[in-house]
């Protein structure tokens, strides 16, 4: 059983660095996910890709609540995840990693929760509010933080994610918006990602690739073939970073996401 997964984003469609890997199909009330399993060190991990082998789907049509739920299924306590984002920081250059700390939701036609009350298609048929002041799990982002100093790699230990609802790219005003609220880095898919790891009291960190300055910063026009291009470039230290990070993970869960339906209900 897995305790720990990872969510490949653009870019990271395998699992090369596992060992005797093999492919379940889940079955979850939002439809059934092919998960691939295999072992790093005597470690059990699943791997899912986010946008399919072949990013054969846009971020705005992914089936989240089954990717998560199927997660939780085989046991999974602990995601890491990756995303390719564009940077509107300065000093995030393409290349660099970022360990994210903080997240704003753009997105606007997605379905956010697990908990629909008597309309939820599981046997969780209550409504939920969840803590989601810190969206990302200290622990997770700790491991993150320590793989990366020790690899030698360029990254940020914090960084603001925007989520927009793709698949187009920004506009120049979008950009100029999201940088007056905080954001460092934009991409498309956090959300519900991340909030449905918590619903779910999962365990949830992501580190962001910066493929490129978003627009109104970079002065060329903005396309997915460098997005695809430069994440081929990293491939090998994204796959290097997650197996590192897995060492850090700690076996006990100690942090705030275990607890996460403390509260939030009427039950």
């Amino acid at each position: 059983m897995p305790r720990i997964a990872i969510i490949g984003g653009s870019g990271v469609y395998d699992p090369k660095l596992l060992e005797n890997i093999r492919e379940e199909e889940v079955k979850t009330p939002y439809g059934s996910v092919r998960v691939k399993i295999g072992a790093y060190r005597g470690e059990e991990i699943a791997f899912l890709p986010r946008h399919g082998e072949k990013h054969s789907v846009p971020p705005h049509k992914i089936n989240y609540h089954a990717n998560i739920w199927a997660l939780h299924e085989l046991g999974v306590e602990r995601i890491l995840a990756t995303s390719a984002v564009g940077s509107l920081n300065e000093a995030m250059k393409p290349g660099d990693f970022v360990v994210l700390d903080q997240l704003l939701d753009f997105s606007k036609s997605r379905y956010y929760t697990f908990y629909d009350g008597e309309d939820s298609p599981h046997n969780r048929k209550f409504v939920a509010h969840v803590d989601f002041t810190d969206p990302y799990c200290p622990e997770l982002r700790n491991a993150l933080i320590r793989a990366s100093r020790e690899l030698g790699f360029t990254y940020h230990p914090t960084g603001t994610y925007a989520c927009m609802e793709g698949p187009r790219f920004e506009t120049r005003a979008e950009i100029r918006a999201l940088r007056i609220l905080g954001a460092d880095v934009v991409g498309m898919t956090q959300c519900p990602e991340a909030i449905l790891a918590r619903e779910l009291e999962m365990c949830y960190a992501s580190v962001a690739i910066v493929t490129n300055f978003a627009a109104g910063i970079s002065n060329t026009k903005l396309t997915h073939s460098e997005v695809v291009e430069l994440m081929a470039q990293k491939s090998e230290e994204i796959k290097y970073l997650l197996m590192k990070a897995v060492e850090y993970i700690p076996v006990e869960r100690r942090c705030m996401c275990k607890d996460a339906l403390k509260g939030a209900t009427a039950e």
